[in-house]
């Protein structure tokens, strides 16, 4: 499946992560801003992969600025912008939460 518009979700408030997906070229891109990069940001890309293959997309943009979010919040958001890129209005999947 393939992402047609760019759709965001998330703030920038502490402890929430915002995520943006666009259109893109070859396979999934990750472009993560976080203060604990060292730390998870492998943990915060994986997460954020799962979430997209789980939806069957092959190719996409991200970018996530995060700000302490658990990784549920991580993943919350994530279904929630594909779901709008993909524009998408039944229930969200939850088995990947």
């Amino acid at each position: 499946m393939d992402i047609t518009r760019t759709a965001t979700a998330g703030t920038l408030e502490s402890s929430d992560i915002q995520v943006t997906l666009a259109p893109g070229g070859d396979g999934i891109d990750i472009d993560l801003t976080s203060d604990v990069i060292k730390q998870f940001g492998e943990q915060i890309k994986a997460t954020i992969t799962s979430v997209l293959k789980d939806y069957g997309i092959t190719s996409a943009k991200v970018k996530a600025v995060d700000k302490g979010a658990l990784d549920i919040v991580i993943k919350a958001r994530t279904v929630a912008a594909v779901q709008r890129a993909l524009d998408i209005v039944e229930q969200p999947k939850w088995e990947v939460l």
